[in-house]
């Protein structure tokens, strides 16, 4: 356990603010003890640039649930083991959009299962609903497959809720070129156009999520499972969710969860399919919170210097922390930092979320540290 700064030497110290419950601050206080309690803060990547800007983009979840509305005045910084001044750094949030852009694609299986059995309708309507939830706060794309090797674009990567509900209507009448159903192809080349609009972006960070709906498994036989898993697992998705819906018997819950390792949602019948698409929009929706951009001015002027990002939920009393190093030569005014200035992320070598690589050097992505005084 850090101690590189004070911790504080008793329960009461770490009680949340007084809008949270009863509940919440007992909570709070037994989490002092015990680890499972605590925060995961993980960061993303780093900059700092002359005179003395730094920014760091991380996230912020309890167990898999991501914590969203964090304000500023609910992270500390720490720089060498002692506190910044939130006056002198003048802390702030910016808006992640600054730095990184989101896409979603939705890949739909329209082989013959689906086109000839009239489930046409229930897709298209449970898509709609979902790209409505999701285009609120980025891209959606929709591209459709078969037993083809190629995908088809039903609608490309765009913000205008009326193109996508256009492109989806026209599947009420589509007519595949293959009946059969080519789904480890289909993920493989779903993940290589997702890469490929994503690089279209200036912004620096990139992050993608690819769900992909079917009702079967592959029958095309064009590429194997294990082709398929070599491409989902490579490090240039590492920053992309693969999620996955599935209705029918023909496939089952482990062969869904292949096609999505990070969450799939599998139901019997057509009927229930609005409402696994709207759980999978859901939770595309709540990840997106976890993002967080925190810019300020650090009073360092030369050398290399340890910083520690703490954040504190204020409506459960938890905390996390996140660890780096950055170097401060030349820094100091003037002209004088405006902590809204935009990153200067380094474009060639991007840090993931488990902590390898990019500007800056990493000293570690640390989960949250319980506050016992010791």
């Amino acid at each position: 356990m850090s101690s590189r700064h004070p911790r504080a030497a008793s329960a009461l110290a770490q009680v949340p603010r007084p809008r949270a419950s009863l509940f919440a601050a007992l909570t709070a206080a037994l989490c002092l003890f015990s680890v499972g309690c605590n925060l995961t803060v993980k960061r993303v990547n780093s900059a700092e640039k002359k005179p003395n800007n730094v920014w760091v983009f991380f996230t912020v979840k309890d167990g898999d649930e991501p914590i969203g509305g964090l304000k500023a005045d609910d992270f500390t910084i720490y720089e060498d083991g002692k506190v910044v001044s939130r006056f002198e750094s003048k802390q702030t949030i910016q808006n992640p959009d600054v730095a990184a852009v989101m896409y979603t694609m939705l890949l739909v299986d329209m082989s013959g299962s689906i086109t000839e059995a009239n489930q046409a309708d229930a897709l298209v309507d449970a898509a709609k609903s979902f790209a409505q939830k999701v285009g609120k706060s980025q891209k959606v794309g929709v591209y459709a497959f078969d037993g083809s090797d190629k995908l088809e674009k039903i609608v490309g990567f765009t913000e205008a809720e009326g193109s996508v509900d256009a492109g989806l209507e026209r599947m009420r009448t589509y007519k595949g070129k293959d009946p059969s159903t080519n789904l480890h192809g289909a993920v493989i080349e779903g993940l290589k156009e997702l890469e490929r609009e994503l690089d279209k972006d200036k912004r620096p960070l990139k992050f993608g999520t690819l769900v992909t709906f079917t009702d079967g498994t592959d029958r095309a036989n064009r590429y194997t499972k294990d082709q398929m898993r070599e491409e989902i697992r490579k490090k240039n998705y590492d920053n992309y969710e693969k999620l996955a819906i599935g209705v029918g018997a023909d496939i089952g819950e482990g062969d869904l969860g292949e096609v999505g390792p990070d969450g799939t949602e599998l139901v019997a019948d057509k009927a229930k399919l609005k409402d696994a698409f709207d759980k999978i929009a859901d939770r595309i929706e709540r990840h997106m919170k976890r993002f967080y951009l925190l810019s300020y001015c650090t009073p360092a002027r030369k050398g290399k210097h340890e910083v520690e990002i703490e954040a504190k939920d204020p409506q459960s009393g938890k905390t996390g922390a996140l660890e780096y190093e950055f170097t401060a030569d030349g820094f100091g005014p003037p002209p004088d930092c405006d902590p809204e200035t935009k990153p200067a992320f380094d474009l060639k070598a991007p840090v993931d979320e488990d902590g390898g690589g990019g500007g800056g050097s990493v000293k570690g992505s640390v989960e949250v540290k319980a506050k016992t005084g010791k």
